[in-house]
């Protein structure tokens, strides 16, 4: 595949294999951009924003919806692409392919709803005279940074809002999974998205991100990913707004009244969906002691009948973790955590990419896996007995994404709910739930801003003060 810069699909001599992490097999080549790429994508930025900020709200709204109708006829090949380039079966492709439309699909909405409100100007003795408002309007030129293990939808959910406010874009998909965000940009402009409006980039971070990040041209960066990435861009950036999605570990609370069948389906899905390479995956179970070995119990056979290998086949739970390399990493964190005193429940092996899913119990707070977002198939158990010091323990970390508590007691849920530091809080449900049109973000290392498609459009938009003084009123 190529890359889109000044209207223009180009290829470069210099290529970068996608590769296929089940059986290493080469998918496609993307070109490896340089920093004169970068140049050709912001000056081309800047141009598309002279138009795109122009079109009508309509304009926006009909591209927006006539890419989603197009994707939702193309459903089974972006899920094809999503689960061959990525970690992701083929059913949860296609369940990503299905959100991706209801994303764009939003956005499109939204862009009807980018509301001013008129202002009070005799609020204050000599505004008398005064009436005006004010509206909100497109800020320019937006980076949107985007992470491999949802490579679809979250390259939705940055373009969406961006198009639909009436900015320009300068996309730089995840290098090891660049082919399904190219492919949409492809139904963006089949949609009618004028040709300067979106620019993509594919190369190396190490090669193009500063150049990106610190031209003053940007005006926003959308960026998904790693914490110390977030740092690295929020150090280079200069004077312009940040928004970041930057991961987690994830704590759910297990009370003694929970539903057990409810909550054992629905942390093993929210454990090991995607391999565990999800920013909202369970990480921490903390189990009350009066339930402790029965959820144990019951998760222990569920996720041992969970199938793992081919991602196309239709009975596979779980395909391989994004490279070899990565799931090294996660065998490495388990040894140093059995090293420090844990105990492995199930799984704990690796072959290749793959590796089988995993729970542990008797963690260090010294261990690597407890206290760092692992975005592996690894969950880690605790006991707890007292509802304050499982709050307190579920704080403990320097993120805040989402959390969760599974309990029949309203007091209980609602303590938890006002009481966990985070961005959001999922009742009777796994940490592993999003709807798409959600506020989504987290507070510490967990981010900064707001994604979910009316927030981020106000993100990328600012407000504008109109004020008449009329003398002769």
């Amino acid at each position: 595949m190529k890359m889109l810069l000044n209207g223009q699909w180009v290829d470069r001599d210099d290529k970068i294999d996608v590769i296929d992490p089940f059986d290493n097999s080469v998918i496609d080549t993307v070109p490896s951009a340089n920093a004169e790429d970068c140049e050709l994508a912001l000056a081309s930025a800047v141009k598309g924003f002279e138009v795109t900020k122009k079109m009508t709200v309509y304009d926006r709204a009909q591209i927006l919806f006539k890419a989603a109708n197009l994707l939702s006829e193309r459903l089974e090949e972006f899920a094809t692409i999503i689960a061959r380039e990525g970690s992701k079966t083929i059913k949860e492709a296609r369940k990503e392919a299905s959100r991706c439309v209801n994303t764009i699909t939003c956005s499109a909405e939204e862009a009807k709803r980018i509301l001013g409100e008129t202002i009070p100007w005799d609020s204050f003795p000599g505004g008398e005279k005064r009436r005006g408002y004010y509206y909100r309007f497109p800020i320019g030129v937006i980076l949107a940074i985007t992470p491999f293990n949802d490579p679809l939808n979250l390259v939705a959910h940055k373009l969406g809002p961006a198009i639909a406010a009436g900015n320009s874009v300068i996309l730089k998909p995840a290098t090891v999974t660049p082919l399904s965000a190219i492919k949409l940009v492809e139904v963006l402009l089949e949609a009618g998205l004028p040709e300067n409006a979106i620019q993509v980039v594919t190369g190396y971070g190490s090669v193009i991100g500063d150049p990106l990040v610190s031209d003053e041209r940007v005006r926003m960066i959308s960026f998904t990913g790693g914490v110390e990435a977030g740092k690295h861009i929020a150090g280079k950036a200069g004077i312009k707004k940040i928004g970041m999605e930057l991961g987690s570990n994830s704590p759910v609370i297990v009370w003694k009244d929970a539903d057990l069948d409810l909550a054992v389906e629905s942390c093993v899905s929210g454990s090991f969906w995607a391999a565990g390479q999800n920013c909202i995956g369970v990480q921490r179970l903390l189990i009350h002691k009066d339930i402790y070995d029965e959820f144990k119990k019951r998760f222990i056979e569920l996720t041992n009948k969970y199938k793992i290998g081919d991602k196309l086949k239709e009975d596979t739970d779980m395909g391989p973790m994004i490279t070899e390399k990565e799931a090294i990493r996660v065998e490495n964190w388990v040894k140093d955590a059995v090293d420090k005193g844990a105990k492995i429940l199930t799984g704990g092996t690796r072959e290749g990419a793959l590796y089988a899913p995993t729970a542990l119990e008797n963690l260090s707070s010294e261990a690597t896996i407890h206290c760092e977002e692992v975005f592996g198939p690894t969950v880690n158990f605790y006991k707890i007995d007292d509802l304050d010091k499982a709050i307190a323990e579920a704080n403990s970390l320097p993120y805040g994404l989402l959390a969760a508590i599974f309990t029949s007691n309203v007091d209980v849920a609602f303590k938890a709910a006002y009481d966990l530091d985070c961005g959001g809080v999922m009742i009777n449900d796994s940490t592993d739930y999003r709807l798409d049109s959600m506020p989504f973000g987290g507070v510490k290392y967990s981010g900064l801003g707001r994604e979910g498609l009316k927030f981020s459009l106000q993100e990328m938009t600012e407000p504008k003060v109109i004020c008449f003084n009329l003398p002769n009123i």
